[in-house]
């Protein structure tokens, strides 16, 4: 029997503008984990994939092609080497919030790989997972940046631009985010496409917005290593202006960023796709819990606390 976890991760900066090659900053969030519990099956059924948390058991060997949870599993079993179909029952369960932009999906992917390369005796690299994982992020999402599969895989805060870097980094000094759940689905393919959509009718429009998104994830990294709060918050602002502007936020996101500021936030935005899921917060020990006060009575239905170091 093998067990293996996936943490959750959120976008502090660079959401949208990254699909379109701009930098992005994500950081894994560990208070929340998808856990991939693997045992063996009886003989000839193959290998079982059960999500009970969704009422969903899919048998590999029947799913289609687009499967997502039969997808990751016959990628990792090719990785590996294995050209059989093992008699195994995979048990999926999580504490992340589905499609609130806390890569739920992809990190139920990374667990699977992480307990079916452990329990048949093989090793993968973090490069390795990541890219695996990345092939199942396109049935999930369509056009996906490639950061969260990157930043779930190595468990570190990263620098990333599609197609070029993607670099671990070091925190100057740890800081707390609060995070808020509007409870609002946010289907990141839909969020996405529409935008794209918006784009291609007036890329002279969203260019200049996307640059300068791109410019303060650049500024922000700087911030990050040196352990510059104020200057952090004051980017986390200015990020979700422009969010605003390319039509990604909505009045939830919008009331939760105002609570958190009236909080004593040093700044606050919203994380990921948009249009519902998450929002993010710089606190404090001393602001935290009056932070958290408010982003609940201005109706987040969760609110954690992360620390990232």
């Amino acid at each position: 029997m093998t067990l293996a976890y996936a943490c959750g991760k959120v976008i502090l900066f660079g959401e949208h503008a990254v699909v379109y090659g701009r930098p992005a900053i994500a950081v894994p969030v560990t208070e929340v984990q998808a856990q991939a519990y693997i045992e063996p099956g009886p003989a000839g059924q193959g290998v079982v994939v059960v999500a009970p948390d969704l009422d969903r058991r899919v048998i590999v060997r029947e799913a289609p092609p687009d499967e997502p949870l039969a997808h990751i599993v016959r990628g990792t079993l090719r990785a590996i080497g294995r050209g059989s179909d093992p008699d195994l029952t995979i048990t999926i369960t999580s504490t992340i919030p589905i499609a609130r932009g806390l890569g739920s999906g992809t990190a139920v992917s990374t667990a699977i790989v992480r307990a079916l390369a452990r329990h048949l005796g093989h090793w993968f690299p973090s490069q390795a997972i990541s890219d695996l994982v990345y092939q199942t992020e396109v049935l999930y999402h369509g056009t996906p940046s490639g950061i969260d599969n990157t930043v779930i895989a190595f468990e570190k805060p990263v620098y990333f631009v599609k197609g070029v870097t993607r670099e671990i980094f070091w925190v100057g000094r740890p800081f707390r985010l609060a995070v808020a759940d509007t409870g609002l689905a946010s289907p990141t393919w839909e969020v996405v496409g529409d935008l794209r959509r918006r784009y291609q009718a007036d890329p002279t429009r969203y260019e200049p917005l996307l640059d300068r998104v791109g410019e303060i994830a650049l500024a922000a990294r700087s911030a990050i290593v040196q352990g510059q709060e104020a200057e952090l918050g004051r980017l986390m602002d200015e990020n979700h202006a422009l969010l605003q502007e390319l039509g990604v936020s909505c009045p939830e996101l919008d009331r939760l960023v105002a609570a958190a500021r009236q909080g004593g936030a040093l700044g606050a935005k919203l994380s990921g796709a948009g249009r519902g899921g998450h929002m993010i917060a710089l606190v404090t020990e001393e602001t935290q819990g009056r932070v958290d006060m408010l982003l609940r009575l201005a109706g987040a239905v969760r609110v954690l606390i992360t620390e990232i170091r």
